[in-house]
């Protein structure tokens, strides 16, 4: 690494898209990436003649630079699907987005019927106070009945904590835009829904992760790529990043760091340390984790779907996903798979959960549902994987300011990506940020 090159820190999809747009611009980079694989949490994993991503993700954007983009990446693998999404409730299948005759089908009329009036009653009361968090926010734009049908349990299931205890941040970047007027219109009226109820998307015929191996075939010829590497020292002089120790022994001066790694431990890397309210802060920050169960399946299909949803509590997964459902290529002819999900806080019980004890519970509710034998099942693979999802508690707000200021002062420094800025992004919001990074310092 030249001393006028400037260094990637984390190769997910921000890591990735900001590589790419220096590469088309001739800059000079290094990426350093601590596992042997890029693409971060939307890599694709291959076990045998499976594949799978970490979890499925589905490419839907308002930036049409972004399609361009990745056409140009992919050419015709990349597809279009039709998307096919079911959230399993209290022992029925309700559509995604909501279908009206399943949904009153599931429900009743008398039910629906009282769903409607609490949101009318709350809707005159919204007009008393603004909410103060998750919990009133979603009972503001549903009533409280439907919300505590769906959108509070999956929120509590998937965060740990109780909607009183998330910031009403989450609501409104999630679920702003959606009530069930909205949802309403959109059925009767077949127009265009809320932004997150797209009817198809886009995919990689051979998983979300072949974007980012395809960009690491394009720039690693001039443009090192280290992987299973991480920084163990970032050597500051107060104003801007000096030198970048990696754990392998390399020494490298950046010109420009830019970041995608948590923002937590880009911090505790510092060196000198930063002061400690600044670290007081980052310790009270909290990312959710995930274990993972990929099941390889002796059957052509499991079902339509490309997700389910499980937001009843007593279903210890949250989703599963079929990844032949997404694209025929990731799996074998005759053969399917699913991903299976599960939520926790590293080091809880289910994170520390075997593989065995994981699979029984996950193919008891398989087989109730009449989705999956134990018979049928080829092989199980167990994955867990840290920092997740930055979680939006009361507080994050200002612990994360106090973090940013002190961040800020490094005039070579630019941190992006979920982890990096501890914000809840999908794909391709990541891969904006790359791009726009890459910009910054061209």
């Amino acid at each position: 690494m030249g001393s006028k090159d400037i260094l990637i820190l984390g190769a997910g999809p921000a890591g990735m898209a900001c590589a790419m747009e220096l590469y088309k611009e001739g800059r000079s980079f290094t990426i350093v990436e601590k596992d042997r694989q890029v693409g971060g949490l939307a890599k694709t994993y291959r076990f045998g003649e499976f594949r799978t991503d970490n979890g499925p993700h589905r490419f839907y954007s308002q930036n049409r630079y972004l399609y361009s983009f990745i056409e140009n990446l992919l050419g015709e693998k990349w597809i279009k699907v039709d998307r096919f999404t079911r959230f399993y409730i209290q022992g029925k299948f309700y559509m995604y987005p909501v279908q009206w005759k399943n949904a009153l089908g599931n429900i009743g009329v008398f039910t629906a019927g009282k769903f409607m009036l609490d949101m009318l009653v709350q809707k005159l009361n919204v007009l008393k106070r603004q909410p103060r968090n998750f919990e009133e926010y979603a009972v503001n734009s549903f009533g409280r009945g439907l919300a505590e049908l769906n959108v509070l349990n999956y929120t509590e299931k998937a965060w740990g904590l109780s909607c009183t205890q998330l910031s009403v941040d989450w609501a409104q970047q999630r679920i702003k835009g959606l009530s069930v007027r909205s949802l309403i219109m959109n059925t009767l009226f077949k127009k265009k829904g809320p932004k997150t109820l797209v009817d198809q998307f886009y995919y990689p015929d051979m998983g979300t992760g072949t974007i980012y191996e395809t960009i690491m075939e394009r720039i690693k010829e001039k443009n090192p790529v280290l992987l299973e590497n991480e920084p163990v020292t970032i050597i500051h002089d107060g104003s801007e990043i000096r030198e970048v120790i990696l754990k392998k022994g390399e020494k490298l001066p950046p010109e420009k760091l830019i970041s995608s790694i948590p923002i937590t431990e880009l911090l505790r890397l510092l060196k000198p340390a930063p002061p400690d309210e600044v670290m007081q802060a980052a310790k009270k920050l909290r990312y959710r984790s995930q274990v993972y169960l990929f099941i390889t399946v002796n059957k052509p299909s499991v079902s339509r779907d490309q997700w389910i949803y499980f937001p009843d509590k007593e279903v210890p997964f949250g989703r599963i996903s079929e990844m032949r459902n997404f694209s025929k290529k990731m799996s074998p002819e005759g053969k399917t798979s699913l991903f299976v999900e599960f939520f926790c806080w590293e080091g809880d019980e289910t994170w520390n959960k075997t593989k065995e004890r994981l699979f029984d519970e996950t193919i008891t509710w398989l087989d109730r549902l009449g989705l999956l034998r134990r018979e049928e099942v080829i092989e199980v693979y167990r994955i867990r994987k840290r920092n997740v999802y930055p979680v939006y508690d009361l507080d994050y707000k200002n612990h994360l300011a106090v973090m940013k200021d002190y961040l800020d002062r490094f005039s070579n420094l630019v941190y992006i990506g979920r982890p990096g800025r501890f914000r809840y992004t999908n794909q391709d919001h990541s891969l904006e940020m790359g791009i726009l990074a890459a910009r910054s310092v061209i």
